[in-house]
């Protein structure tokens, strides 16, 4: 299974000072299983590739779906009954850079678990695993809490709680990330249709959107530039949480 998800991505500042943007971005949503044709590749070198070193673990040192089996085994989950999945942006060329990715575990179609992983551009990483206790489905209107832990921008603390909404059926990506920090914080959206990858879905995303993940990196510094001019308060980078991951819980727990 491979999907390309063409989706937007939306981004709202809270508080005081207000900012909000909208993008375009590229999606692929992965079992992983299978080597294709396509432009687009798995740990070899393509317009498109997806690394496993990149994915599942530290940051560069990652072991892929290997080591989202071993935290699901941790909490108590058994992955052999489940279809494993990866929703990221893939590597353009030579570059690599990926916001936030989603390691899916689906039972009959439904998610049951899923581990937020997030980057920042001070090359840290944080992963935060979501499920309910009984690991049922997870629902468009199920809300799932987790402790911020890293510092992702310069113009928002470590501090405050993310609460997940996640909504992955046969034909959409609907998530939505709010952080709350008091009366501050970020609304974070990614909705874009599921449909399967083909190379001219592949080549139009490289020609419309070109540079793929470098152009990510550019328009998170634009944003940056944007906040200060604004007169935004900056903060120092601040050390990473000594966990990798950390976990979640459901918001009526």
């Amino acid at each position: 299974m491979l999907d390309h998800i063409q989706a937007r991505t939306h981004h709202a500042r809270k508080g005081t000072l207000k900012n909000a943007f909208t993008y375009g971005v590229d999606f692929v949503l992965t079992d992983l299983s299978s080597e294709t044709r396509l432009l687009l590749s798995r740990n070899r070198w393509n317009l498109w590739s997806l690394w496993d070193h990149r994915h599942g673990g530290p940051r560069d040192h990652g072991q892929g779906v290997a080591w989202f089996r071993e935290v699901l085994r941790a909490r108590g989950f058994d992955p052999d009954g489940a279809q494993l999945v990866l929703l990221t942006q893939p590597s353009f060329l030579w570059f690599h850079f990926n916001p936030v990715s989603f390691w899916i575990a689906l039972v009959d179609g439904m998610p049951r678990a899923f581990v937020a992983e997030v980057n920042n551009t001070f090359g840290q990483r944080h992963c935060y695993f979501c499920a309910h206790e009984d690991f049922r489905p997870i629902t468009r209107k199920d809300q799932l809490l987790a402790h911020k832990l890293m510092h992702v921008s310069p113009f928002q603390k470590v501090a405050g709680q993310y609460r997940f909404n996640f909504d992955l059926t046969e034909d959409l990506v609907n998530i939505r990330i709010n952080y709350v920090n008091g009366d501050q914080g970020v609304l974070a959206t990614l909705v874009g249709p599921r449909r399967a990858a083909t190379n001219r879905s592949l080549l139009w995303a490289a020609l419309r959107r070109p540079f793929g993940a470098a152009r990510v990196v550019a328009l998170i510094y634009w944003q940056a530039l944007i906040l200060y001019l604004k007169r935004a308060p900056f903060l120092k980078k601040q050390p990473p949480s000594d966990l990798l991951i950390s976990d979640g819980e459901s918001a009526g727990k």
